[in-house]
């Protein structure tokens, strides 16, 4: 597959985070290299990033009890009356990422929601294969669900926001849970996700070093998650197959228009149009896939951060308006 040379489309601002990168270390890990050498270039490149951004007035780590054993939570309070919490699922692959390179999303998107952000420190792939993590993400929102009074937030709600992987482990553990028993998930705020497209228009066109998604890129991430052609078409996995006629939260969907996940996205949206359920989708220009991460540069990843938190907001309000 040949892919669009973007340097020309990218904003100014973009253009600035690759030469920092280069400078920095490099560019973005690729699918191709040790998973371990992948890890240690990924929160190398990101704790630069990661640096400033939102004060909250708390944060703690608790381990949970998970289906495979114990796993990490990191609750950010932002302080204020903070009425909802939202399980923050990082991206990654699959493959990357943890608490620390996302530190600073969940810090500002708990700043800008006024709620309580929770990271979900999953168990990466290879070594984790599908559906753990899923099911993982499934036994920390139970948990966030039942102790969310004791963090000051009343009626034990929970919502799930990530990015990349994490938006399709999001999406894919909500509907987990809409067939399992619950909780019922609030809301869903979902960044540039993969959710089961295997060929599209943006995956033609793009996906490159910089942003660590050629084609080869995202062959090798999903043969690290996977044991077998039989989980590609898995609903946990291909949510774009699964049942989304019922069950599903309002969901906020944002794509990047330079980014080969792009038509994921507007797939999803597709579809929950076509089955009523209430969303709103956005596309960014001039970036490319992950640039949430590039808030202390990017005006973009702050924009997009703050309408993906109103957008949440929002469904709070209006819910604890029916609820009173």
């Amino acid at each position: 597959m040949s892919t669009t040379d973007v340097t020309p489309l990218l904003t100014e601002r973009m253009r600035e985070v690759l030469r920092l990168q280069s400078v920095r270390s490099g560019a973005e890990p690729s699918g191709a290299a040790d998973p371990a050498e992948q890890r240690i270039r990924y929160a190398t490149e990101r704790a630069y990033w990661n640096e400033g951004g939102p004060a909250m007035v708390a944060t703690s780590e608790e381990m949970v009890d998970g289906p495979y054993g114990r796993l990490r939570v990191r609750w950010y309070h932002p302080g204020g009356d903070a009425r909802s919490c939202v399980a923050y699922l990082h991206g990654g692959g699959f493959v990357v990422g943890g608490l620390d390179t996302h530190d600073r999303i969940m810090r500002t998107l708990a700043a800008a929601a006024g709620s309580v952000v929770v990271g979900v420190d999953y168990s990466l792939s290879p070594e984790a294969k599908f559906p753990r993590a899923v099911h993982e993400c499934a036994a920390a929102a139970r948990h966030i669900a039942d102790r969310a009074e004791q963090h000051g937030v009343a009626g034990g709600r929970v919502s799930f926001a990530g990015d990349s992987g994490g938006a399709n482990l999001a999406l894919a553990t909500t509907l987990w849970l809409r067939d399992h028993g619950g909780p019922v998930v609030e809301s869903l705020v979902l960044y540039y996700g993969l959710f089961g497209l295997r060929d599209s228009r943006s995956r033609r066109r793009y996906g490159n070093e910089w942003d660590g998604l050629t084609p080869a890129d995202l062959e090798s991430y999903l043969d690290a998650y996977t044991s077998a052609p039989a989980d590609l078409t898995d609903p946990y996995l291909d949510c774009l197959g699964a049942d989304l006629s019922t069950g599903l939260p309002p969901t906020y969907l944002l794509g990047a228009t330079l980014d080969p996940l792009l038509d994921d996205t507007l797939a999803l949206a597709d579809a929950l149009t076509e089955h009523g359920v209430p969303h709103r989708v956005r596309q960014v220009d001039g970036v490319l896939h992950g640039f949430l991460h590039y808030s202390r540069l990017l005006p973009e990843a702050r924009d997009a951060l703050a309408e993906g938190a109103a957008f949440h907001r929002s469904i709070v309000d209006a819910a604890r308006l029916v609820d009173h």
